[in-house]
């Protein structure tokens, strides 16, 4: 491939928005088509974002021109939309989940493979120059050897912003899997695969309302756990804690440290791209100086901010050049793995083994940039 990759989206709800964006913003990427359930929706997407084509999801798949789908569908439907992509020979980027069962997901791995076509899973906040800085920190021993992490996600819960929230609270949402893969896919991409979990899930109540939007005032069903607490074993042998809430008072996002044997690395939050933001200290290492006095140094950051839409890039770029992309399948489906199996412990009581495994993911170079054509 030497010319700009072909990209068409499907689902042209609240998060396409940032997706176009970005993709209209990158020359190696050129967004042809727009599909959603509703047409019209993709429609306007596509008028204000100056995409020649929209229609349904199936006006995407048949568009000649899209090489890859960006699958921005419910979680529901996420691995028989990628299916059919693959099944007409287009890539796939997918948002998080890869898919909400395990034999589905693996299927679509085999059938992606089997077709010679790529599949690509968010996050792609793993790709960001906020975590790709500390994973050359880490791999560079500015804390030493790593030990133990712990995370953190509490907040009041979507349901006070989203207009239609009842999906995040439905069966493949909920904080562990809506928010989980963030912090997860950070944690693996960083340390390496997870070998083991033991978890812990609650649900106060089985009814919230909807609080912004048309449909304000409205209740809605609560499916799964709302706040959930989760144990780590890595196969490196480090051991994670891990809280994530919709039930909290306290907000308290993109809590997320690593220690190790000379420091700590305080991590951006794994839901943004930069190491600073909002919630916690910007990127840095807390020294360990054996004194009550400890050094705060403050690691500065490598690459341009973007935002979703780097891994599509990624994907497009690794295409042209025969190279590993960051954010793969498999990545996405050892965190799935790992979320699903942290589901079945908090059902069960049980410390649950993690049957898959994944290969060491890849650095971004530190001159990635997203803004200069390198294709065509």
């Amino acid at each position: 491939m030497s010319a700009p990759l072909g990209v068409g989206i499907i689902g042209a709800g609240v998060i396409s928005q940032t997706y176009l964006e970005n993709l209209t913003s990158f020359p190696d990427v050129r967004v042809v088509a727009v599909g959603d359930l509703i047409p019209e929706r993709a429609r306007a997407q596509a008028d204000e974002h100056g995409v020649p084509a929209w229609g349904d999801a199936d006006a995407v798949l048949s568009n000649p021109d899209v090489d890859l789908v960006v699958n921005l569908t419910i979680p529901a439907t996420h691995v028989e939309i990628s299916s059919r992509a693959v099944a007409a020979g287009k890539h796939v980027w997918t948002e998080k989940p890869l898919g909400l069962d395990r034999e589905s997901t693996r299927a679509l791995l085999r059938e992606a493979d089997a077709a010679g076509v790529r599949i690509g899973s968010a996050p792609d906040t793993i790709l960001g120059p906020g975590f790709q800085t500390a994973k050359r920190a880490i791999a560079e021993g500015v804390i030493g050897t790593p030990q133990f992490v712990h995370t953190a996600f509490q907040t009041q819960g979507p349901d006070l912003w989203h207009p239609e929230p009842a999906f995040l609270f439905a069966a493949g949402a909920g904080p562990l899997l809506d928010m989980g893969p963030y912090y997860f896919s950070a944690l693996v991409s960083l340390l390496g695969p997870i070998a083991g979990v033991a978890a812990r899930g609650s649900r106060w109540r089985t009814e919230r309302q909807i609080h912004t939007g048309p449909r304000a005032g409205e209740s809605f069903a609560v499916e799964v756990p709302s706040t959930v607490q989760v144990l780590s074993t890595f196969e490196g042998g480090q051991q994670g804690t891990h809280l994530l809430s919709f039930d909290s008072a306290l907000e308290r996002h993109g809590v997320i440290e690593i220690h190790g044997s000379e420091g700590t690395l305080v991590m951006p939050d794994p839901n943004a791209f930069s190491g600073r933001t909002a919630y916690v200290k910007p990127l840095g290492v807390l020294r360990d100086g054996m004194s009550v006095e400890q050094e705060w140094i403050e690691v500065e950051q490598q690459g341009t901010v973007v935002g979703r839409g780097l891994g599509v890039l990624d994907m497009a770029r690794a295409i042209a050049e025969d190279r590993p992309h960051v954010a793969t399948g498999e990545l996405g489906y050892h965190v799935l793995d790992v979320l699903l199996s942290a589901q079945d412990s908090a059902a069960t009581g049980h410390y649950l083994e993690i049957e898959s495994t994944v290969g060491a993911v890849p650095l971004v170079p530190a001159e990635f940039d997203p803004f200069a054509a390198t294709l065509g």
